[in-house]
């Protein structure tokens, strides 16, 4: 297998959004050159963005490009400039419902992109490529917990389907040129520094505030909540695998998403004003990630509890609520 110590630089797109900048602030810990690449778009406000950069900055060993990896001079700048040994794809068109309203961006920067950097990786004889994929390629099943053997070919929206299609790109690769290809999926990421427009942001903001919530369905939808520490320590594990593999990263304990507003007003200490929604036809009822292949190949457990990771989120959010109150969500 390889070892930390043999890999120095490492590629990170999408290195000032939430998942990007966890993985990156660990990586520089782990003392790695990391390579971000980020065109800081508008998806959500740019604001949080740029103050996970500030942070990133903040290190020596981080070196920062602003640019698309739809762009394939920007590209081959970097991986010419750089000698870079692994790659990290966390850039993507994220969201379920907002792909359903424009789903050539996600065509655009989810596949295109990812094959730009394969053939950068083939190219230029990188180490291993991680492609960060999503628990949304399962579809809508009453099968659970789900299993990284399980159907994934029935997408119920352009974003899990732009992922799917990126990890069949991934295999072709791997197939052809033997890249060592490693494909998380990841389940419901959340945590200080998050998405404002992810559910625990916007709910926690919204209640603070005094502002109504809106949930859609009852309440009762399950998601596989997992704090963003967790996810990105599992992310620098992966650097470690060879060959392809496929593995699920969840808390493996989804809870109620009605328990989970339920914390936030514990831990606000105010009470949510909520308005009900009928469920949107593109959300799953459950996820549930069975980490086997995360315990097999690289030791991951989930550390942190939905009630901790909810305590550390809101307690984040109150140290920075005055910047927080321009953000838009």
């Amino acid at each position: 297998m390889l070892k930390y110590k043999t890999m120095q630089t490492i590629l990170v797109t999408g290195s000032a959004g939430f998942i990007g900048w966890a993985t990156c602030d660990l990586l520089l810990k782990k003392d790695f050159i990391v390579i971000g690449i980020d065109n800081i778009n508008d998806y959500y406000d740019p604001k949080i963005k740029e103050l996970r950069l500030n942070f990133l900055k903040k290190y020596e060993n981080f070196i920062f490009y602003k640019g698309d990896i739809e762009d394939l001079d920007t590209l081959r700048k970097i991986f010419k400039s750089h000698r870079i040994e692994g790659v990290i794809n966390l850039a993507a068109r994220a969201g379920v419902r907002a792909s359903v309203e424009n789903p050539w961006g996600y065509l655009d920067t989810n596949v295109k992109g990812t094959i730009n950097l394969l053939e950068y990786v083939k190219d230029f004889n990188v180490k291993v490529f991680v492609l960060a994929s999503t628990s949304s390629v399962y579809g809508d099943t009453d099968k659970i917990p789900f299993k990284v053997s399980d159907f994934t070919d029935k997408p119920l929206a352009p974003y899990p389907a732009s992922k799917k299609s990126a990890e069949l790109f991934c295999y072709s690769y791997h197939y052809l040129y033997g890249i060592n290809t490693i494909i998380p999926r990841y389940f419901t990421v959340y945590g200080p520094l998050g998405r404002p427009d992810m559910s625990i942001f916007r709910f926690i903001k919204k209640i603070d505030s005094g502002e109504p919530i809106t949930v859609y369905g009852d309440g009762r939808q399950k998601r596989d909540f997992t704090f963003v520490e967790d996810i990105a320590e599992a992310t620098v594990s992966c650097l470690n695998l060879e060959g392809f593999k496929i593995l699920n990263l969840g808390n493996d304990n989804p809870v109620e998403l009605i328990y989970v507003i339920n914390l936030i007003e514990k831990f606000l200490g105010k009470e949510a004003k909520i308005q009900w929604q009928p469920r949107h036809p593109a959300d799953i009822f459950a996820t549930w990630a069975d980490i086997t292949e995360a315990k097999q190949y690289i030791g991951w457990i989930p550390k942190v509890s939905i009630e901790e990771g909810i305590s550390k989120t809101v307690q984040w959010y109150k140290e920075y609520r005055d910047f927080l109150k321009d953000i838009k969500i």
